[in-house]
Parts: C-alpha cells; structure tokens; sequence
C-alpha cells in the first residue's frame, strides 16, 4: 500500500523538502537530533531557552538521500547512538530521551525517563504515545518479529521492557542487570529474537540477557571486551557482534571488539585498534561491511594535544570473525551515529557540530565524500534504519 507523508511545518532549511510517498520497505532512517547542548571549545554547554529536540525521516531509497519529513520529539545525545529503532515494517519509531534540561538550573541537564512512539504512517507522521522507562534511556532495539522493545537505562542498570502490537507500546517490566553505576548503554538483540546483549561502559562489562516470548532474564553470563564498551551492532546472520570500547577520553586510541555468537556460550575472539573514541559502529546489511566512527580527538579543546579539526570513518571487510581495514574518510567533529543503505553502498555519517549528516558512498574500492549534507534542525545524535 503506498501512503504519503504530508507536509510538516519545518524551519527554514528544510522548507523545500517535498512532500513524497512513503519509500520501499527497509530504506527509511529516523535521526534523532538533540538541540538542548552544543559543544563549545571541546565543552558540552546547555544551551538557553533550547528549541525543542526533533526527529528527521529520511529517504535511503534514493540518491542522494533526501528529507521526508522533520518533527518535535524530545531525545538526547547522552549515550550511544542507538537511541532510535524502527519496526520491521517501519509503521512506528521509539526514541529515547536520556535527559533533559534542569528545570531548577537550566544550565544543566539532569536524567529524563521518556520513550516516544512515533507513527511513521500517520500524515504528518506524530508521536502517538510517550511512554515512562528507567532512568536516563539510551539505546534501545526491537526484535526481528516487531514484538518486543528493550530499553538500556544507563542511570538504573536496568533494562526496560515493552510488547509491541500494531500501533500499541506497552511497558511489560525492567530487568535489574546491574547496579546504578554500571552505565548501561545500549542492548540488541539477535535476529532470532532468544539473546540480549547489554553493554555497561561504567564496569566495561557486557552481560547476556535470554529472550523466551516477553520472558527476559539476565543470565548472569558477562563478557569482557575492552574498556567502556558503548555501542554494539550484530550481524543479520546472526553470526557475530561487534562492540565500541570507547575507552576514558584521555587522548588513547580506542578499539573494536568482535563477538563470536555462533559459540557457546558467546565470547570475545577478535579486537582492533581503532583510534580516538569510537562513537559510532555499524555492520552493513549484507553483512560484508563493518563502518566505524571514530572522534579522532574532534570533541576536544584546540589546545589540547589530542585535538584535530574532523572526525574519521573507518571501513572494514568482515572476513568471518576478522576485521580487515579497507578505506577511510574524514567526518565532521564530534560525530555520532551510522547508517547503511539497503544496497550497502551508502553510508549516513551524523555530525553533531555541523549540525548535518554526511552522505558518503563505498564503490567497491574506494570510500568517497560524496559532498552531499542533510541539514537536520538540532545535533544529529542517533540515526536507525530498519535492520
């Protein structure tokens, strides 16, 4: 059935974007961009009297990518860059809200506890739900069959839980995975919908959650990758996860871990160097391709000796559990998150200071800047496509 989105009241750069029928199945991204806090000289500040966080829908089904529509949806870009997911038959996106302004001191941010459910198909497309999580939500995922959502809380160490059923979110308990310091960050979950993995950048543990319906339990099973493990992405084959250890900032190159999921139990087989704070991470849908984000010191004071005016994406070949560098390209500062095209061939970089998000083409050998910016209105914090 083709369904149009109408017109959405944007600011005015992206005022010209068309109204256009809803794209083929697997080639919508949802962008989460955060306008609450800029970085000012390597210092994240609380902006005064923000304009309210939005949500970006994007066309991946046609180069270059193009805007369908932009509206209010409260987010954060506190955590990893996994805040948003989309139904397998993106009729709705969930996106967190990991903090908000301080009511009492609007020069800080202080925990948020929201999840908005927002109706891809509606005209204009709207949030139809705000839903109650623990605190501080971050990254999220929703499984393969579009039943379930789980939510990492990184101020409560727990997971969140919720069934999906049409257009209906409903909250179905929490999971205690550790305690209120662990900081988890973000859980996926794999694509036959039994196992959760959670990072905890806090503790630089990642612990295995069983899946049986809407029955989730912490296995008490843990694995070790490197340090801060943060954003984590698994293969559609199932066959491998790959985790971002973030590392403490200190001006360290940063790594890579890859987790074998086909042994029993799962556990950590391969880990690479990467460089400087390695934000975002993402595995193409042909599963041939690993891109890797990496700040490069971009989100640092100019007088630090760590500091560099751009951020890098990185590409790898994955070749079984191995990761085989292939090409690089600069990004712009204080970069965040990752997105493929359904082809694999388009690569969505999200740069917060730019406030844009960076088309890049991969042509089989070489990784190309295509040039081409999407304006989002707000920092780019966390972009999603269907997996």
């Amino acid at each position: 059935m083709t369904r149009r989105f109408a017109r959405v009241a944007l600011p005015a750069l992206l005022a010209a974007a068309a109204v256009t029928s809803r794209p083929a199945e697997g080639q919508i991204a949802v962008s989460s961009n955060d306008n609450k806090v800029v970085l000012v000289n390597g210092a994240v500040t609380v902006v005064r009297n923000p304009a309210p966080d939005t949500a970006t829908i994007i066309d991946l089904g046609v180069f270059p990518p193009r805007v369908l529509a932009e509206i209010n949806v409260p987010g954060s870009v506190v955590g990893p860059p996994f805040s948003v997911a989309i139904t397998p038959d993106q009729g709705l996106a969930l996106i967190t809200s990991s903090t908000k302004v301080d009511p009492s001191d609007p020069t800080k941010t202080v925990p948020d506890n929201r999840l908005s459910v927002v109706d891809l198909r509606a005209a204009p497309p709207a949030v139809i739900a705000t839903l109650e999580t623990g605190r501080s939500p971050a990254g999220l995922s929703i499984n393969r069959q579009g039943t379930l959502a789980l939510v990492a809380n990184r101020s409560d160490g727990t997971v969140s839980v919720f069934g999906i059923q049409g257009r209906t979110v409903t909250a179905l308990g929490t999971v205690r995975v550790a305690d209120d310091k662990s900081g988890t960050s973000h859980v996926a979950i794999t694509p036959d919908g039994k196992t959760a993995l959670v990072t905890r950048d806090n503790d630089s543990t990642i612990s295995l959650l069983s899946i049986d319906g809407t029955k989730v339990e912490y296995t008490k099973h843990d694995l070790s990758a490197g340090l801060r493990p943060y954003g984590l992405d698994i293969a559609a084959d199932g066959s491998v996860a790959v985790v971002a250890n973030i590392g403490r900032g200190g001006g360290d190159n940063d790594t890579v871990s890859v987790i074998d999921l086909r042994l029993v139990p799962p556990r950590v087989v391969e880990t690479v160097t990467v460089g400087q704070t390695p934000e975002g991470i993402r595995l193409s849908p042909d599963g041939k391709l690993l891109a890797v984000q990496v700040m490069n010191g971009s989100n640092k004071p100019k007088d630090s000796p760590f500091y560099a005016p751009n951020g890098k994406l990185l590409l790898y070949r994955v070749e079984g559990t191995r990761l085989v560098p292939l090409a690089a390209a600069w990004v712009g500062q204080w970069s965040q998150g990752i997105a493929f095209s359904p082809d694999s061939k388009t690569i969505l970089v999200q740069n917060m200071v730019e406030k844009d998000i960076q088309v890049l083409r991969w042509d089989g050998s070489a990784l190309l800047d295509t040039g081409q910016r999407i304006k989002t209105n707000g920092g780019p914090a966390a972009i999603r496509t269907v997996p």
